[in-house]
């Protein structure tokens, strides 16, 4: 991203809670690229969280309540960064001010207050943009490109993975504030596999446990997906594999081979048949077999493939078509219905499983 833009004025920016996921995530990106932003207002209830922005930002107007920050009329955007049960109302006051939302994932717990906020972003003139990283992400962006790799083969199954070993003590695994993996991790990843699949999903299953999370809500979340012509997604996340044991974040199986990538990675790799590779022509029988052993030689090759230029990937490109968006009015690549339709999926999991409830 580059740091300056001579011709469009930074945006201004409003933050709306200082916590992990805008002070790790976030807030570095922004304070990286004065060219483009520049945070004017921040609001928290922790006095030393205010004063880490008013260190880089010795402008910036704090606030203990998100509606006096949204009486600021000189605000381009807000970003909320709250617990996900606040999200909606959160949202849904900075959207009735007429301000560009970003609103960090979830965008709601339910689908009916998802469609609620779809409601309010209308009316605001499409206003509202939810942060969906993992579409960003370089191995994502590789595994959608390699769905159209013919030396694969006719494509039967998509695999989504994110793992990690951790003790969650924090909000995100208390279940009355909205926590578990279900909302933290699975609708980023649902909305990968959505984006990967060639044709919608008719029939779904999936499951939820608590494995190495304190609180009372599920770390682990896995969801089955499959559509009319048979091709199948399998989404997992879990928050209790030790670094050992970790799988790909993403593997595409076809009929001649597989493709695998490894976490945040732009370069992947093909183990498949050998294109030039023909095999001989046998046709089945009814008859009794052989005793022989019916595998074959098979040529296999194992092919590099990688993402082509350098390239911006994660939240740095994700802020930089944010700000493309506003500025010039560039089609934001996401719209509001995909994330809706991932909230639906994350949603039904909770519904639907004796865990979630």
């Amino acid at each position: 991203m580059t740091s300056c833009d001579s011709q469009r004025p930074p945006l201004k920016i409003a933050l709306m809670g200082l916590g992990r996921a805008m002070m790790e995530d976030h807030y570095p990106v922004l304070l990286a690229n004065p060219g483009l932003f520049k945070v004017v207002c921040a609001c928290d209830l922790v006095k030393e969280r205010r004063d880490l922005v008013g260190r880089d930002f010795p402008e910036c107007r704090m606030y203990r309540r998100f509606a006096d920050m949204l009486d600021e009329s000189y605000v381009d955007l807000v970003l909320i960064a709250t617990c996900s049960a606040d999200h909606v109302a959160h949202a849904l006051m900075s959207l009735k001010k007429g301000f560009w939302t970003v609103l960090e994932s979830p965008m709601a717990l339910t689908a009916e207050d998802a469609m609620v906020l779809k409601g309010a972003a209308v009316k605001a003139q499409n206003r509202l943009v939810v942060v969906q990283r993992g579409y960003f992400e370089p191995d994502f962006m590789l595994a959608r490109k390699m769905m159209s790799d013919s030396r694969l083969g006719a494509i039967h199954q998509v695999r989504v993975r994110r793992e990690d070993y951790i003790r969650r003590d924090d909000w995100q695994c208390v279940k009355r504030l909205g926590g578990g993996a279900a909302y933290y991790a699975m609708p980023d990843m649902i909305l990968q596999a959505l984006k990967l699949l060639p044709f919608p999903p008719v029939q779904m299953w999936s499951e939820l446990k608590r494995i190495a999370s304190l609180g009372d809500s599920e770390d682990y979340a896995r969801i089955s997906l499959k559509t009319r012509e048979q091709i199948s997604a399998d989404v997992e996340f879990s928050g209790g594999v030790l670094p050992a044991n970790r799988s790909p974040s993403f593997v595409i199986s076809g009929e001649r081979g597989a493709f695998k990538v490894s976490p945040g990675a732009s370069k992947g790799v093909l183990d498949v048949i050998d294109p030039d590779y023909r095999f001989e022509r046998r046709r089945a029988s009814v008859r009794t077999p052989a005793f022989t052993d019916m595998h074959e030689k098979i040529a296999v090759a194992r092919i590099p493939v990688s993402l082509e230029g350098a390239g911006e990937f994660g939240l740095p490109a994700f802020w930089r078509r944010v700000y493309d968006s506003i500025r010039t009015a560039a089609p934001f690549p996401l719209s509001l219905e995909d994330s809706i339709e991932a909230v639906k999926f994350a949603h039904l999991m909770k519904k639907t499983s004796p865990f979630g409830k």
